[in-house]
This record gives C-alpha cells, structure tokens and sequence, in this order.
C-alpha cells in the first residue's frame, strides 16, 4: 500500500479498515468483469492461464466484506517485475505475501490512509494450480443452506473480531477447510487443468 499505510501496526490498520459485513450487491459482478478487463489489457492476455472471482461477493444473495477478490493465475515465464509494473499502473498497490504460494503476490485497491476509498479489490496471482478458494466457491454456490451457515459465522466473528482481521480470518479457517474438502470429494479435480 502506500508508504504510510505499510509504516502501520496491525493493530492501526485494524482500525482504519474494521471488518464490515453488507448485504451481497448485485453490482459486485459486473465490476469482477470490468475489472477483467482491465487486467487483461495491462497485463497482456498471453500471460493469464486462468482468471476466477471467488470469495463471498461472488455468491448471489450471501452477505460479505464489500471486498472483491480476484485469483490471477499466471504463466511460469511471465516477467514479474513487469507484471508489478503494470498492474500498479492501473491503482493497485503491490505487497510482497511470502506466506502466499509463489510467486508470493497480491494486490490491493481501495485503500487509503485515510480508510477504504471506493470499491475495495484484492487481487492474489498464483502460478497455475489446483486451488482450494475455487472448490470452496462451487460448494457454497451448490448448497446456499452451507452459504447461510457461513454468512452466520462470518456476521458472528465480524462482532467479536471487528478491528481483527487475522482473528476474523482465523475464526473461519475450520468452516471453509471442511466445505473445500467435501466440494473435493463432490466435484474431483474440476480446477486441476486450465481452461482451453
């Protein structure tokens, strides 16, 4: 993020970006789609394996954090200081995740020093791979009972956890295990191969 934000504790940061659950807003989708847009013209199609929208603002009708996320998946010959170029060109700041799979990226828009501005996007590049966040979408889009429980515990750990977010994070972290794991054994390896 910018240089101020990055001098900030967790805590400080907790603070100005508390967690906010909103009811799901149809809108989400079609700024997921403009968004595609724009990452494929900056970042050249050539270098994208696969694009997906996941997380809750891709559910229909499930409350969420009105932030959407985007899981890039990039060709292991994609230049990446090029890539952190240009997606930094159109309003995304770039933060190393060495905990994140390689190449250990993520991008976020809409935050400023002075809290959330705009619509809030957070963009994780991967290379090419058979990812949970995937199987974890499809389970919550084929059972919506599932998708109620886990708008239940997300508005419950948002009370307890407002200006936490690895607390908030952490409180789902069984929860969305055990969904991925039956959408696994449900679905097989839908997400294994790239789309042609």
């Amino acid at each position: 993020m910018g240089s101020k934000l990055e001098e900030m504790s967790l805590s400080q940061l907790g603070e100005l970006f508390p967690i906010i659950i909103s009811d799901h807003e149809p809108i989400w989708k079609k700024r997921y789609q403009t968004e595609v847009i724009a990452l494929n013209n900056i970042i050249g199609q050539e270098n994208i394996i696969r694009i997906n929208h996941y997380g809750s603002t891709s559910i229909p009708g499930l409350k969420a954090k009105p932030t959407i996320d985007i899981l890039l998946e990039i060709d292991n010959n994609t230049d990446l200081e090029q890539l952190i170029a240009s997606i930094k060109s159109i309003g995304y700041h770039y933060s190393h995740q060495p905990s994140n799979p390689p190449p250990h990226m993520m991008f976020m828009k809409g935050y400023t020093e002075h809290g959330f501005e705009g619509q809030a996007y957070h963009l994780h590049v991967r290379y090419f791979g058979d990812w949970d966040e995937l199987y974890f979408r499809e389970y919550l889009l084929q059972y919506p009972e599932v998708a109620k429980e886990y708008e239940n515990l997300k508005l419950k750990l948002m009370e307890q956890h407002r200006n936490d977010r690895e607390a908030y994070t952490r409180g789902k972290t069984d929860f969305i295990k055990e969904a991925t794991k039956k959408a696994r054994e449900e679905i097989g390896n839908r997400y294994a191969i790239p789309l042609s």
